[in-house]
């Protein structure tokens, strides 16, 4: 079964930087795509930014130049680094990881908060 867990979340002014860490366990296909979606009140869930396991990466534009994802497939870990936080970006953060082997498994983490404010 695999698992995802989230840390890193806070409390944080407007401008400043937070990085958010993904930790995944379980039995993962080699080839697979991890990323980070979040989800702010009274809103759906978004994409925030994904990378696949060949280290493509895809941004949603509000966050473009100003958030960086990585990972280390032989860790299983997934990073977000998230600079010039606005209040805007206040959110939960999840970790998703997707990947296909004849059906297709989708896993979430548990989510992190994130509140950007003064």
């Amino acid at each position: 079964q695999v698992q995802l867990v989230e840390s890193g979340g806070g409390l944080v002014q407007p401008g400043g930087s937070l990085r958010l860490s993904c930790a995944a366990s379980g039995s993962i296909p080699s080839i697979n795509t991890m990323g980070w979606y979040r989800q702010a009140p009274g809103k759906q869930r978004e994409l925030v930014a994904t990378i696949t396991s060949g280290g493509s990466a895809n941004f949603a534009d509000p966050v473009k130049g100003r958030f960086t994802i990585s990972r280390d497939n032989a860790k299983k870990t997934l990073s977000l680094q998230m600079n010039s936080l606005k209040a805007e970006d206040t959110a939960v953060y999840y970790c998703n990881l997707r990947y296909s082997l004849a059906i297709s498994y989708n896993y979430w983490g548990q989510g992190t908060q994130v509140t950007v404010s003064a």
